[in-house]
């Protein structure tokens, strides 16, 4: 199954006017005009967002480092990733992700791996999300933001795969790159 250039161009929308209606410190939301395929027009609503990253670090031992952080959207404390957002679109992700991962975790590493881009909510977010795998890691002190406060804890790779799959671990980054994870370094025997 592929989609093809015509079939890509018979599914966009053009954007006819958009305005602004909520400027926030992390998210924009414009109010967007289109023309849909067929020639209608139609409403949507999109989040803007600068980007983001995470990073799933990895110990020799086979531990992911991961945290508790209380989320107040959803009003839970929840397992999730290192992760934040970028400073600014033109950020090296890279860079932000060692940052985000010092800051939070205390973690530094020697090796990094790129595991790729994911949109969060493309029904209604711009947000791209870049992935990394962080190993041969030192452990040292964490250096939060003010207003960020987690708890660093190890899984066991194996128990923190079973977590994401009893439904334990909701965050969706933390469940992409630790299933990515699973499915780049462990899964080699059925290759």
């Amino acid at each position: 199954f592929t989609i093809g250039d015509n079939e890509v161009k018979e599914l966009s929308e053009e954007k006819l006017d958009s305005t602004r209606v909520f400027d926030g410190v992390i998210l924009h939301v414009d109010k967007d005009s289109v023309r849909l395929p067929n020639g209608h027009t139609a409403t949507r609503e999109a989040i803007r967002h600068i980007g983001a990253v995470c990073v799933l670090p990895v110990t020799d031992d086979h531990e992911f480092v991961l945290e508790h952080q209380y989320r107040y959207p959803i009003d839970k404390i929840i397992i999730e990733l290192p992760a934040g957002k970028l400073d600014s679109k033109d950020e090296d992700h890279l860079l932000a992700a060692k940052r985000e991962l010092l800051e939070e975790t205390g973690v530094t590493a020697d090796e990094w791996i790129d595991l790729g881009y994911f949109y969060p909510a493309g029904a209604y977010s711009d947000e791209k999300i870049k992935m990394f795998i962080a190993k041969k890691l030192t452990l040292g002190q964490s250096k939060p933001d003010e207003d960020e406060f987690v708890t660093v804890v190890k899984v066991p790779a194996e128990k923190a795969i079973r977590m994401v799959m009893d439904g334990d671990i909701p965050d969706a980054k933390t469940q992409i790159a630790i299933l990515k994870y699973k499915e780049i370094f462990m899964n080699t025997e059925k290759r």
